[in-house]
């Protein structure tokens, strides 16, 4: 058993009771704080727990960092082992959004080099459409003894893509929806547009029509069509506050691209000073 990048509603049904398994359900709304927690309480996969985006898998905001700053390592192993989560144990995450939240987790598991971590492809809606159940049961597991050392060169802070960007050194890959990078969208964001430079590749664009992810010779055709015009130059994923990204992350893994960086703070911590620039339209 050793799923590490998705895995279909069919396989996990096949494991999900496995004493090896540990499920997590990573529903989100940045409108309504604790709207996953309410889905969660309302119905989930069986034996799955629920992680909290703003208290689990991010620490508090400063007064300088983006929205969803990542925790300590060591705190974060610290929850790793109070849900169970051991060397050995498979992780699958899901959500009701397509995998935009529940890579979050894929992607953390990775960085603390955990590879057997996956996400649900096509979240909880495939899961019903294919007549698995769902139930209110709260689960409690003995603590696991989770060990792992975070990768930090796979994270670039803010100073770095400023100073990069401009000297032409970096690939900044932007996964908010065209309409925020371009500031149509005038209500998501506190400051709509995107960092001067920056390329636009929507996490949506990793899916089909019907919700799973695309092959990994679409999703390779689709960054590459930007990455190969300054082959030279290190990638690095962006969006909102270093959720969605992530999605853009678990795509590049699932064509087999090397690993790539991430810009954590995104464009929520971008805007926090009004010195830095903002660019508008494609």
């Amino acid at each position: 058993m050793n799923y590490n990048t998705i895995i279909s509603a069919g396989k996990l049904n096949d494991i999900i009771g496995d004493e090896q398994v540990r499920v997590f359900d990573c529903r989100f709304s940045l409108k309504d704080p604790q709207g996953g927690l309410k889905c969660y309480q309302q119905g989930h996969l069986p034996h799955a727990q629920f992680a909290d985006m703003d208290t689990q898998l991010s620490s508090p905001m400063t007064a300088s960092s983006g929205r969803h700053p990542l925790p300590s390592p060591e705190d974060f192993i610290k929850q790793l082992r109070a849900w169970g989560v051991s060397n050995d144990t498979q992780v699958i995450a899901y959500d009701d959004m397509k995998g935009a939240f529940a890579a979050r987790l894929w992607w953390m598991m990775r960085w603390l080099g955990h590879e057997k971590v996956a996400v649900l492809d096509g979240g909880m809606e495939k899961w019903s459409e294919a007549g698995y159940p769902l139930t209110q049961e709260a689960v409690d597991f003995p603590a696991g003894d989770f060990s792992g050392k975070a990768n930090m060169e796979w994270l670039v802070d803010i100073d770095t893509v400023s100073r990069e960007l401009e000297a032409g050194k970096m690939t900044l890959i932007d996964a908010r929806a065209a309409d925020r990078f371009t500031a149509k969208d005038q209500q998501t964001d506190p400051v709509p547009g995107h960092i001067p430079g920056s390329k636009n590749l929507p996490f949506g664009g990793n899916l089909t029509g019907d919700g799973l992810m695309k092959s990994s010779t679409e999703i390779r055709q689709r960054f590459d069509a930007i990455i190969k015009e300054n082959p030279d130059r290190e990638v690095v994923n962006m969006c909102g506050s270093g959720v969605t990204a992530c999605h853009n992350l678990l795509a590049q893994a699932i064509a087999g691209m090397p690993p790539m960086k991430i810009f954590i703070g995104s464009w929520s911590q971008w805007i926090r000073d009004p010195k830095r620039p903002v660019a508008t339209g494609e």
